[in-house]
């Protein structure tokens, strides 16, 4: 048997967003992915698999294993009927289209999802749950991305118990947090302050409000090991 494939979606840009891009490649288009998924799933045993946002959901998940849902732009408040908050500055309605529709396929094909800060926040509105919008003190850019400020708790009998055990220290890169928990989701990881920090469902869904793939937990972070390793079985 071959490396599972594991989808990974890139996010929109254009030429005149990007330094170097002057002139007539002002107006390409361009797909761009954080490396550091990559070789997580890498290190895990898998293949990853870069997905431009207008490729056909059904389609591509067809052909995958697994699916990496990574970090990035504000999911928009409509999608789960909120008014948009003053802090919500960038939103990229392609990807969230995407992403809500590559994860809906995969979850009717049984493959494994793993969501990382935004994509867990994407899994909570697929499943109809809410996002607080701004959440100041979870925003932890003056640290270096590597350090941990924070501790989860896990709860015993849960997916993210196996994985991490009683408690793990991670950094925190994000301004936004689940609100309502969506329907079919467990609660499996909390922080200090009661922010939802993990989120599971049935055998196929795990998803981290933190960033494993910058911090010292790789290679072969517990998260990326169980994507990969269930992708083997179903594949």
């Amino acid at each position: 048997m071959g490396s599972p494939l594991i989808g990974l979606p890139g996010r929109r840009k254009y030429g005149r967003q990007v330094q170097g891009f002057e002139g007539p490649l002002e107006g390409l288009s361009l797909d761009l992915y954080v490396t550091d998924y990559a070789r997580g799933v890498i290190e895990a045993g898998g293949l990853p698999v870069h997905l431009p946002v207008d490729v056909d959901a059904d389609a591509i998940v067809d052909r995958l294993d697994g699916l990496l849902l990574t970090g990035g732009a504000d999911i928009a408040p409509d999608r789960y009927g909120a008014e948009r908050h003053r802090e919500v500055s960038v939103v990229e309605g392609e990807r969230d289209s995407l992403e809500l529709a590559l994860y809906e396929a995969a979850v009717r094909r049984g493959i494994p999802v793993l969501g990382i800060c935004r994509g867990l926040q994407l899994i909570n509105v697929a499943h109809g749950g809410t996002l607080e919008q701004h959440v100041p003190q979870h925003s932890r850019y003056e640290q270096l991305p590597e350090v941990p400020v924070h501790r989860v708790e896990l709860v015993e009998g849960t997916r993210g118990f196996d994985l991490y055990g009683q408690g793990i220290e991670v950094n925190s890169l994000h301004h936004q947090t689940v609100g309502d928990v969506g329907n079919g989701l467990v609660v499996s990881g909390r922080s200090d302050d009661g922010v939802v920090e993990v989120v599971e469902s049935g055998d196929s869904v795990f998803a981290v409000q933190w960033h494993p793939e910058m911090m010292n937990t790789r290679p072969n972070d517990p998260c990326f090991t169980w994507l990969v390793q269930r992708a083997m079985v179903d594949a």
